[in-house]
């Protein structure tokens, strides 16, 4: 008896290592759930420090922007719909994170697409639509005959995408781009001055707000155009940090094309800046009468209205951009990171998708990526770095053509990963810190 006494400290000792032994690994497992698993190749995307990815699903067809409901179902909006529908619904049965359940609905497609008070709204060029669900069902109640929010915007030819946004005061936003490059007296031709008041402005080339919960609103009776002067903002997205809606402009096109005096082709690569703004009630960007110089850092007179590439002109006083990004990027959305998943330079940071551009010629293309782009005190904080590269799948971009994927919008899920979509083929990845 005395023996076993002297050796229970040891026994004790040796059972506790032997169930720390025994549960670690176990644990260890349980934490490194295959939802966390990443693919081999990442995805065939380069990712930031410490990142990882895998692909969701593929071949769902040319996706726009995406959006996760809280149970962690996946929708995306299709540029324009297949015979199966316009947006595509997808879900995780097997809790690997991937998309085990893949279904169709909606008789349309578009860009918009985002989560509000738990109903789904979705865009087409010309309508706000608002699905609902019910008992953790895919498919919304109303797949076939969705509400309708907001309609009567006009047919455009250009810059026809509505993308869409809600603040936190119940409040939808809706970017309505302009039809045009420059407001031109004869559009896209060498050499017109632009129109002098622009007509356009008074329904295009801004953002108007709206009601986000009543329905059959219409633009002309009902929209308010909270900020103008801004050509095309595919990119918008709201920010609870310090409550205000922000948008990236796909600036204009061919300098050295419509006014060969003043710039060259390697001017029109570098020139306008894609510009980063914070949008206020009444604030005014600038477009048509204004583009920002990145060389000289600052907006400058259009030539379609006098400019000679060093008059401010008019543009004195206009709404300064809050961040400014190299030309003809295309940004396509943004999203401002809540989570608590990524580490702690990410928090209230904005995620920019940059869907690449097609007028840098003779230049490499450029875009393609997503950004990450600090925040401090409401402001953006130094400059930019890359969240995931590596979409194009290509060294050299000379043309569009050329990128195997394109990364079009980006959504964050509950658990604070983040979703990207591919306008080519219908790619969806997921990203996650696995630092």
């Amino acid at each position: 008896m005395t023996h076993y006494i002297n050796k229970l400290p040891y026994l004790l000792g040796l059972s506790i290592m032997l169930l720390v032994a025994a549960c670690g690994p176990q644990t260890q497992k349980e934490e490194k759930s295959p939802y966390f698993t990443a693919d081999e190749d990442q995805g065939g995307l380069n990712l930031a420090p410490g990142m990882k990815a895998y692909v969701v699903a593929e071949n769902l067809g040319r996706g726009r922007h995406i959006a996760v409901n809280e149970n962690g179902d996946i929708y995306l909006n299709l540029r324009e719909p297949h015979e199966k529908g316009g947006i595509v619904a997808m879900r995780d049965t097997d809790g690997d994170g991937r998309a085990d359940q893949i279904e169709y609905f909606a008789d349309f497609g578009g860009t918009g697409l985002e989560f509000y008070n738990g109903h789904l709204y979705a865009s087409n060029d010309s309508t706000v639509f608002r699905f609902s669900f019910s008992d953790d069902k895919l498919l919304p109640d109303n797949a076939s005959a969705p509400d309708t929010i907001v309609s009567g915007f006009t047919s455009q030819t250009q810059h026809a995408a509505k993308s869409i946004t809600f603040d936190d005061k119940g409040h939808l936003y809706v970017n309505v781009g302009a039809p045009s490059n420059a407001c031109q007296e004869q559009d896209r031709t060498q050499g017109s001055p632009g129109m002098d008041p622009c007509p356009i402005l008074e329904r295009h080339g801004g953002v108007w707000r709206f009601d986000a919960e009543r329905s059959g609103q219409t633009q002309q009776e009902d929209g308010h155009r909270f900020s103008t002067g801004i050509r095309n903002a595919v990119a918008l997205g709201f920010n609870p940090n310090d409550g205000h809606v922000y948008a990236v402009q796909h600036g204009r096109d061919m300098l050295d094309g419509f006014w060969p005096e003043l710039y060259d082709e390697n001017d029109n690569a570098e020139i306008p800046a894609e510009e980063l703004f914070k949008l206020t009630d009444g604030a005014d960007f600038g477009w048509p009468y204004c583009y920002y110089d990145p060389l000289q850092d600052k907006r400058l007179q259009s030539p379609e209205y006098g400019g000679d590439r060093e008059t401010v002109g008019r543009c004195e006083g206009t709404d300064q951009p809050v961040m400014i990004f190299p030309a003809h990027w295309g940004p396509n959305d943004i999203l401002f990171y809540t989570g608590d998943h990524f580490p702690d330079q990410y928090k209230g940071a904005a995620l920019v998708v940059f869907h690449g551009s097609w007028n840098r010629a003779p230049l490499e293309q450029k875009g393609y990526f997503v950004a990450h782009v600090p925040f401090e005190n409401g402001s953006p904080k130094g400059t930019h770095d890359p969240l995931a590269e590596g979409f194009a799948g290509v060294e050299t971009i000379e043309s569009p053509s050329d990128a195997q994927y394109r990364p079009t919008g980006i959504a964050q899920a509950p658990d604070g990963t983040v979703v990207i979509s591919d306008s080519v083929t219908g790619k969806v990845w997921r990203i996650f810190y696995d630092g």
